[in-house]
């Protein structure tokens, strides 16, 4: 079922027209300010992408020299998959569950004692 967008020329707004079918003929009326004098648009699409795409797109870190690489969580663990992949071995599936919880916002409890340790912490 098709959105089409038009621009009403009487009271400039933009609107959405759903139809039941590309093969049919939408008959635009404004439903601000009832003109039918409207201009169709150019609408936008979604495009969703696989994650293999995504990869594929984002790269190695190494090509990418910033601090924000891993800061996208499909990121995070892909130089791990990558590795273990490279030597034919099959990752365990307790790292497979902790990186996609990391993947998730759930940080392994390692890091959760780092992240709440604080600037001035002593180290004996």
């Amino acid at each position: 079922m098709p959105i089409y967008e038009f621009f009403c020329m009487k009271c400039r707004r933009k609107i959405s027209v759903l139809t039941r079918s590309v093969a049919e003929t939408p008959e635009p009326k404004c439903s601000t300010c009832g003109n039918t004098d409207l201009h169709r648009l150019v609408s936008t699409f979604a495009y969703h992408k696989s994650i293999a795409t995504i990869h594929e797109e984002s790269g190695e870190p190494t090509m990418f020299p910033s601090p924000d690489y891993y800061k996208d969580p499909r990121n995070i663990g892909r130089w791990t998959e990558k590795r273990f992949q490279e030597m034919d071995m099959d990752l365990p599936g307790k790292i497979q569950q902790q990186i996609q919880a990391a993947r998730e916002g759930e940080l392994p409890s390692s890091l959760k004692e780092l992240q709440s340790a604080t600037s001035d912490a002593t180290y004996h």
